[in-house]
């Protein structure tokens, strides 16, 4: 009776056993079959099926990394960063020695351009697998799009050193070079890229500024003009030609460049802008009328067919000025300083048409908005000068001496920034220091006119 019941036990056990190592092969057939079938979708661009197979797969196995790995990257392809990242996330922390996921949350990260997580991902890729020369250049330039770009020229240039024929890489490891000022490494590494892909324009355009930072304005030139011949469809390629021309001297090349362009181009408002600046560029130089004319057709040109930017305004502002139209300057200045972004040079021509039509304090004001758009860049004596002597017009003593104060050359003080100072504190009610301030400047010129009257001046009401 014991063993016809363990028999019939054993058999019963043997038919669970048998059942369930069935259902486990008929899952696992399930999950294989919803894995290609989601690799099928996603192939034939049905992303929606691609991801109910993929999610299929993920509710037979929850703990299956190659399923949300499958998904997130059916997302990515959809455009669904967010969930992209979420199930990218979820591959990572299933399978931490997973390449494929690091590289994959780097992607995503770069595409919502949070480069730093994205350079943590690529490094951690790189700590498992430091050979992958495609995964060292996108570490390199997600750190460099970080704003890192010295800490990006070590994983350039091993990327390089795995593949010396990666001409992207070089380009990039140029352009980290050119951020960090170091000006010859970056001109070697873009001629090394052009060498191995001479149709990587942008590597051609790196070079030619590098070249231009450095005054080879001919090997500038010459890049632009292969620039120029493989795209002849681009307007802003014969600009930047023209530009160059101009800055080299060859005035008469960067006006026929430009007026080619404009034959070819002749509602594009920047061939204008740019034959105006060249004619602005001839006027300051040479003080001659006939450019400034020409300047001033070309940009009037610009600002009716352009959409009016900062630098279109300014530039007309400039040659108005010159022309001798202070208001019509004043007018075209004003305006320029309300389009986003300003250049601070913007400021300064602000700052002449407005002296030249008596708004001091609009050419006061000007001037200090030049200084505060440049932080860090040294303040010329003669901005701060001009600074001094508008606030001091102004009836603004105090805040006169403090640009007076920074106009003044200690060892070689200006007779009439010393007497302009001295002033300053005179109006503030500071005898004893404009006293000082004279005496100083007297023992450095002590025959000036200026200064002597104001130490006749201070003696007697001393006295």
């Amino acid at each position: 009776m014991r063993r016809t019941v363990l028999a019939a036990v054993l058999v019963l056990l043997a038919g669970v056993a048998a059942g369930v190592a069935y259902k486990a092969a008929s899952s696992d057939r399930e999950y294989q079959r919803l894995i290609a079938a989601g690799e099928s979708s996603l192939a034939a661009g049905q992303t929606s099926l691609a991801i109910e197979a993929f999610s299929g797969a993920i509710a037979l196995r929850p703990d299956s990394m190659l399923a949300y790995l499958k998904r997130g990257e059916t997302y990515r392809h959809e455009g669904d960063l967010r969930a992209a990242l979420r199930d990218l996330r979820t591959a990572n922390s299933l399978d931490p020695t997973a390449t494929r996921p690091l590289e994959q949350l780097g992607d995503v990260f770069s595409a919502l351009q949070r480069y730093d997580r994205a350079a943590e991902r690529y490094a951690a890729y790189v700590q498992i697998d430091d050979r992958s020369a495609p995964v060292l250049y996108k570490l390199a330039l997600a750190t460099y799009r970080g704003g890192h770009a010295r800490d990006a020229i070590k994983p350039a240039k091993q990327a390089v050193a795995i593949n010396s024929r990666f001409a992207e890489a070089l380009y990039l490891l140029g352009l980290c070079y050119q951020a960090d000022r170091e000006h010859r490494d970056a001109i070697r590494s873009f001629e090394q890229a052009i060498r191995l892909a001479p149709a990587l324009t942008p590597a051609r355009e790196a070079l030619a500024a590098a070249y231009r930072t450095v005054g080879r304005h001919r090997d500038a030139i010459d890049q632009l003009e292969a620039i120029a011949a493989l795209d002849r469809e681009r307007v802003d390629r014969l600009v930047a030609l023209a530009s160059a021309y101009a800055d080299a001297g060859r005035m008469d090349l960067a006006v026929s460049t430009l007026g080619r362009a404009a034959e070819r181009f002749p509602e594009n408002p920047a061939v204008f802008t740019a034959l105006g600046e060249v004619w602005l560029k001839s006027a300051e130089s040479r003080s001659d009328d006939v450019s400034v004319g020409k300047a001033i057709e070309a940009l009037r040109i610009a600002v009716m067919r352009g959409t009016g930017t900062g630098r279109e305004l300014a530039l007309y502002g400039r040659a108005q000025l010159l022309a001798g139209d202070t208001s019509g300057a004043l007018r075209s200045l004003s305006d320029a300083a309300t389009r986003l972004p300003v250049p601070p040079e913007t400021f300064r021509h602000l700052a002449t048409a407005a002296s030249s039509t008596g708004n001091i304090r609009l050419a006061r004001d000007a001037l200090l908005r030049f200084v505060a758009l440049q932080p860090g860049v040294p303040v010329t004596r003669e901005v701060a000068y001009q600074i001094g002597a508008w606030s001091l017009a102004l009836r603004e003593p105090a805040t006169a001496s403090v640009w007076l104060v920074r106009a003044l050359d200690s060892a070689s003080p200006d007779p009439g920034v010393v007497a302009t100072l001295a002033n300053a504190y005179l109006a503030a009610g500071r005898r004893d220091t404009a006293r000082e301030t004279v005496e100083n400047g007297l023992r450095h010129t002590p025959d000036d006119r200026r200064l002597l009257r104001l130490w006749a001046q201070l003696a007697k009401t001393r006295t």
